[in-house]
């Protein structure tokens, strides 16, 4: 009011003050640059939350009208004529989808986890030598008396028998949740285009097509190959997500940070680039016979593993010109990969810290008066604000000032209070 200026109140709620601009006709883009900062903080708070909301993080139980309403039957339970399937699909679906929504969903889930621990352990197993067994070949060779004689070829090895039907079990509990879900899902698009949902149904069927080439591709060469395409059974630690909020939180990390990410790639690639070609003509510059840079793209995987500060050591400069460039590689590494990391973390700690916050809310909040809408002017003949004729039955005149326009008006005075206490009259009396 007497310099013009418009700073924020550090100890106001930012919503709350928007509105007290708002009611007195200022213009939000007034606030001076010194506060801006704070003031758009809760705008940034607001999108988290927003966040939260769409990650499905509370464990608190839906009412009938909000479950009617998921599964596409509001009308039918508006009037009563909710059928069994629709009473029943839901119960189905928390079962098999929500783990916290009650006791016999955390069975499931308890059960879901097990079978996915137990896939991944035997995915592991059955590769070490220990738990194989050697495929044992009658083979017949000419000896030097051109004779005929037979040996035994022992060089394959097979997992043990017991891997197998491990995986037949764990992944006929797999095709029986898949198909559990998917028709007891309140939308089967959303469902089939899930990302968790897709790695599910491809790592199962994987062990299918696995199954069938075994019985009719095993004769072909480079049949090990296709061995490879079962890796994808190890994506299925992503469906823990649906049974941890920390795995969803750090996915959401990620997410949020694809800026700092995708910048982070970008300059650790302009990195590689350039310290690989000075590295590859530094070497060359004085007399080396054990030069480890024949080309500059070797030099990248040097420049790759030098910036990451992994450094394998099977590649490294012999003059001292390339040794400059590689400290100069290593440097750049530790600023590039440093730099983003707060951010991330930043992202990370604010997720984080709203959930925990979150958690610790009441599970069901109301207000505690709804909020009024404007009330047309009284008409002559009208009973007084809260005149009720008791005698013919009816309500209170809607022209009673409502508790929640009475709270309103008392939080607009000690905002104003706070503003004109702390804030205007001490320059005043200066």
């Amino acid at each position: 009011h007497r310099t013009g200026k418009l700073h924020y109140p550090t100890d106001v709620c930012g919503p709350l003050f928007e509105e007290e601009l708002s009611f007195w006709g200022l213009d939000s883009n007034q606030v001076e640059p010194c506060c801006w900062m704070t003031y758009t903080q809760h705008r940034n708070t607001q999108e988290t939350l927003a966040v939260l909301d769409r990650l499905d993080l509370d464990t608190e139980k839906p009412t009938d009208e909000e479950v009617a309403k998921k599964f596409g039957f509001e009308d039918a339970y508006n009037k009563g004529k909710v059928s069994w399937w629709q009473h029943l699909k839901p119960q189905i679906w928390s079962l098999f989808d929500e783990p916290y929504s009650s006791n016999a969903a955390k069975i499931i889930g308890i059960i879901s986890v097990f079978f996915i621990c137990v896939s991944i352990i035997s995915f592991c197993l059955k590769t070490h030598p220990d738990m194989r067994v050697p495929y044992i070949r009658n083979i017949t060779v000419k000896t030097a008396n051109q004779n005929t004689s037979w040996v035994l070829d022992k060089t394959q090895t097979n997992a043990h028998i017991a891997f197998f039907y491990i995986e037949c079990v764990c992944n006929a509990w797999f095709t029986f949740e898949i198909m559990v879900r998917f028709i007891s899902s309140p939308s089967k698009l959303r469902f089939i285009t899930s990302s968790v949902n897709i790695i599910d149904y491809i790592a199962t069927l994987s062990f299918f097509i696995d199954l069938i080439l075994q019985r009719f591709a095993s004769h072909l060469e480079n049949a090990d190959i296709l061995e490879f395409f079962s890796i994808i059974r190890i994506m299925r630690l992503f469906k823990l997500t649906r049974h941890s909020s920390g795995l969803k939180i750090l996915i959401q990390t990620f997410r949020a940070s694809a800026k700092e990410l995708t910048l982070l790639v970008f300059f650790l690639v302009l990195g590689i680039v350039i310290f690989a070609s000075l590295v590859y003509y530094a070497e060359r510059i004085q007399i080396n016979p054990h030069n480890d840079f024949n080309s500059i793209p070797l030099g990248l995987w040097w420049a790759l593993v030098t910036m990451t500060t992994v450094g394998y050591g099977d590649m490294t400069p012999k003059t001292y010109i390339g040794m400059f460039v590689g400290a100069l590689c290593a440097l750049a590494g530790v600023l590039t990969i440093a730099l983003p990391v707060p951010v991330i973390v930043s992202n990370f700690t604010m997720y984080y810290s709203h959930t925990q916050a979150r958690a610790k809310l009441p599970k069901r909040r109301r207000r505690v008066c709804p909020v009024e809408l404007s009330r047309p002017p009284r008409l002559q003949g009208q009973g007084g604000p809260g005149v009720c004729n008791t005698g013919s039955g009816k309500l209170p005149s809607s022209n009673a000032p409502s508790t929640a326009s009475m709270d309103q008006a008392i939080r607009r005075m000690n905002v104003n209070r706070t503003i004109t206490k702390d804030v205007i009259l001490p320059k005043m009396g200066k």
